[in-house]
């Protein structure tokens, strides 16, 4: 809207320098905030160090006293010891982390530590909704390359997969800065994923590929189908288990079988370990086609990583579940423990009441 004469020009000028000075005072207040923010957040970090060597210093001096007489004060300090460092865990989750080195390569020193707990949950949200969305595209994109001969449409495909894990290390690495218990193989898979990936992308349009080509596009379609069902139910079953403050806030989806997933999940363990076997086929063909005369230098590269990508997966998976089986027959065994007990009770108190 334009003002209709010189005059209202004026008006408005002068009504917007008013404001401009409220704003100008709440930018001060900001920017002495975030200096108090900063300096008490330094103090935070001292006071948890400082409380660390002192916990582990005492620690360290009980360890001589497992034979003392008093063992009463020793078990009870160990366990507030415990305690404590549980609640310094928490208090380190909301204070500012280093990046680790893969974050310093890519990223420098750049603080990428989020402090608002609706700021996290969103980041977390926004990784899970991306690796849905890149499976789905993925799964749409191997279909039209099992029908389809066209170097172009390949070449799109395999980008988009050196992108995707290039885009999830870097994406799981803030995560981890930010408290999520995402660790050990899980990230590995994606770094191997990630070289595969750009292996793929500089094979040669040759012989040896287009043999290969077909059993790589529908293991890409099993996969994408896996990895879609199974980011949705999981995600599903963490808000439920978050709601009951049963897990971690920044708990993720990963390609594989985690001990919080056993609630009504385990019927996804065949599709997982059919993914799991198809690696170790393509590994089996690779390898084979290291003897072709015209493979190149990728072929036993990539042989190599769909081996140790299924040795991975399926190692880690499988430790998983004679845990969990065993938790949960101790649990069968309380609760059958419990109802006995509670019947016993039951059948006494009429005698009781005589």
């Amino acid at each position: 809207m334009e003002c209709a004469n010189l005059d209202e020009c004026v008006e408005n000028w002068e009504s917007i320098a008013g404001e401009y000075k409220t704003l100008e005072n709440a930018n001060k207040e900001y920017l002495a905030k975030v200096e108090e923010v900063s300096d008490l957040q330094g103090q935070c970090m001292k006071q948890v160090s400082h409380q660390k060597y002192r916990l582990n210093f005492i620690a360290k001096s009980l360890k001589n006293f497992e034979k003392d007489e008093r063992q009463d004060i020793v078990q009870r300090l160990w366990k507030d010891i415990n305690h404590r460092r549980q609640q310094l865990s928490d208090i380190e989750q909301s204070l500012p982390k280093p990046n680790g080195s893969y974050l310093k390569i890519i990223l420098g020193n750049v603080n990428v530590s989020i402090l608002n707990k609706e700021d996290k949950f969103r980041y977390k949200d926004e990784y899970e909704k991306f690796k849905l969305v890149l499976s789905i595209i993925g799964f749409f994109l191997s279909l039209l390359n099992l029908v389809t001969k066209r170097r172009a449409l390949e070449l799109t495909f395999l980008f988009l997969l050196v992108w995707y894990y290039c885009t999830l290390t870097i994406r799981e690495s803030i995560l981890k800065v930010n408290g999520s218990k995402i660790k050990g193989w899980w990230r590995l898979h994606h770094f191997i994923s990630t070289v595969a990936s750009a292996v793929l992308l500089v094979w040669p349009n040759s012989e040896t590929w287009y043999i290969f080509r077909p059993q790589f596009m529908l293991f890409n379609v099993l996969i994408s189908v896996v990895q879609s069902f199974q980011f949705i139910y999981q995600q599903g079953v963490l808000y439920r288990l978050k709601a009951l403050g049963e897990r971690h806030n920044m708990d993720i989806t990963i390609e594989g079988f985690h001990s919080w997933m056993w609630r009504g999940l385990s019927f996804l363990l065949p599709f997982l370990y059919l993914g799991y076997i198809f690696q170790l086929y393509n590994a089996y063909t690779l390898y084979k086609l290291c003897y072709h005369p015209h493979a190149t230098w990728q072929v036993p590269v990539l042989s190599g990583c769909f081996f140790i990508l299924f040795l991975g997966n399926a190692v880690t998976t499988s430790m998983v579940i004679p845990e969990k089986l065993k938790e949960v027959k101790i649990r069968r065994i309380i609760k059958t423990y419990t109802r006995k007990m509670s019947g016993n009770r039951l059948g006494a108190d009429p005698k009781k009441s005589d």
